[in-house]
């Protein structure tokens, strides 16, 4: 009979500390604590309550916001000043909540209570969104709503290292795909519906938010990491994950370059698509059109995130599928930019998002494999992850630049040359085929 207060720590949670201690990202984790069954089921749900917010806000809701509020002759340059310095709070935000969660010690684990806190901030940021009337205000609303969400996405994003063996990775990650990408486009079709509602919609989707990431939680609990000794934290050290050495870990250094050029070549076009409508398309009623385009866009992406990501697990492979990927969506990028027609950019909605979900799912799958250590999960897929959030919300003001310098033409070669580049810098890529 123990007198002791200490809890109980069982031999599952001694494989947790240990396997936090030594373990890298190719490594098997512990077990989930409820099972690996129902963490596939909720992650689709999860990643989809951040993503609607990514689709529907910069792409729909922030655009006509600044539309409706300064008048047309001012929106793309706007719109290229708010997203240019919301993305930048997010490429710094995520990496810094991925260091904080990593040294979290509670009885929720290491990952909970941050998504828990960034979803309910982010909602309180997205209500302040709804409400700012000026160019300053909605600068620092936007920016918050990027922060705080990205303190929710980046411990989320560590759950597949934390928890999911290597052999279901690609499953895990086509289904985490799903979430994204439904959300992603998704939200594009559900953000058309609030065209005229913008204050309800911000509203409703950070209502969702907190729901879903909420039972995420609840329902999927982790190991305490109480008895986690956390390293100490040194500012130099960490200042230094923004720089991602191509000599010390290389098979990271390629996976964050390839991702980053994928994602900044998609969404320069896609994530821009509500100006292309009106301006490039002459489409008089953009908000009638986007769900429809929207819903194609996911036939694509589901099938073929479907297919991909368990026959990556089959195979073995990850390389093949992302330059794949690339041929697709640069092909599909090929008909607006010669065919300036409604016809031609549905064609192209189709068959971009079959390549983009093929990437989208074994993606996630090759990142977690490149990861140096157990100890630094969220933080370093907080810098990783700057490769794929960068580009969505700062893809407005990449092509607006774009726009402003050479027209709506110069979208497309510029993002089907991006796209190749990206997937040839996978090439490389050691630890993964």
């Amino acid at each position: 009979m123990t007198t002791s207060s200490e809890p109980v720590v069982t031999a599952v949670q001694v494989t947790e500390n240990a396997f936090v201690a030594t373990a890298a990202g190719k490594d098997d984790p512990p077990p989930p604590v409820k099972g690996l069954g129902r963490l596939m089921v909720w992650i689709v749900p999860a990643n989809l309550g951040i993503f609607l917010i990514w689709g529907a806000v910069p792409g729909i809701l922030l655009p006509q916001q600044i539309t409706e509020t300064f008048g047309e002759q001012n929106k793309v340059a706007y719109l290229a000043i708010a997203s240019t310095i919301g993305a930048f709070a997010a490429m710094v935000a995520q990496p810094i909540a991925g260091q904080i969660s990593d040294r979290t010690r509670s009885r929720y684990g290491r990952r909970a209570p941050w998504i828990v806190i960034g979803a309910l901030a982010g909602a309180l940021s997205l209500i302040g969104l709804a409400f700012a009337s000026s160019l300053v205000g909605i600068v620092i609303a936007w920016t918050l709503v990027q922060i705080c969400y990205n303190v929710a996405q980046g411990p989320l994003s560590a759950v597949m290292p934390d928890r999911v063996p290597i052999k279901r990775r690609g499953t895990f990650a086509a289904l985490s795909g799903i979430g994204l990408m439904v959300g992603a486009l998704g939200g594009q079709v559900v953000g058309s519906l609030f065209f005229h509602s913008i204050a309800l919609g911000y509203v409703l989707f950070a209502v969702f938010a907190i729901v879903v990431l909420t039972l995420f939680v609840v329902l999927n609990p982790d190991y305490p990491s109480t008895r986690i000794t956390p390293e100490p934290f040194n500012v130099v050290e960490f200042l230094k994950t923004f720089w991602v050495n191509p000599i010390a870990f290389p098979d990271f250094f390629w996976a964050f370059t390839g991702r980053l050029l994928l994602y900044t070549g998609y969404f320069t076009v896609i994530g821009y698509q509500l100006f292309l409508l009106t301006d490039y398309l002459h489409v008089e009623n953009p908000e009638t059109v986007i769900p429809v385009l929207g819903l194609l866009s996911l036939v694509g992406i589901i099938v073929s995130t479907i297919v991909s990501g368990p026959l990556s697990d089959k195979v073995g492979r990850r390389k093949p599928f992302v330059f794949g990927s690339a041929a697709l969506v640069s092909l599909a990028f090929l008909l607006p930019w010669l065919r300036q027609d409604l016809t031609a950019w549905m064609i192209m909605t189709i068959v971009a998002g079959f390549g983009f979900g093929m990437f989208q799912a074994v993606d996630q799958a090759l990142m977690s494999e490149v990861l140096p250590s157990a100890k630094s999960f969220a933080k370093d897929l907080g810098v990783v992850n700057i490769a794929a959030t960068l580009p969505q919300t700062l893809a407005p003001g990449v092509a607006g630049a774009i726009v402003l310098a050479f027209g709506y033409q110069g979208l497309f070669p510029v993002a089907i040359v991006l796209g190749l580049l990206g997937a040839f810098a996978v090439w490389p890529i050691k630890a993964t085929r």
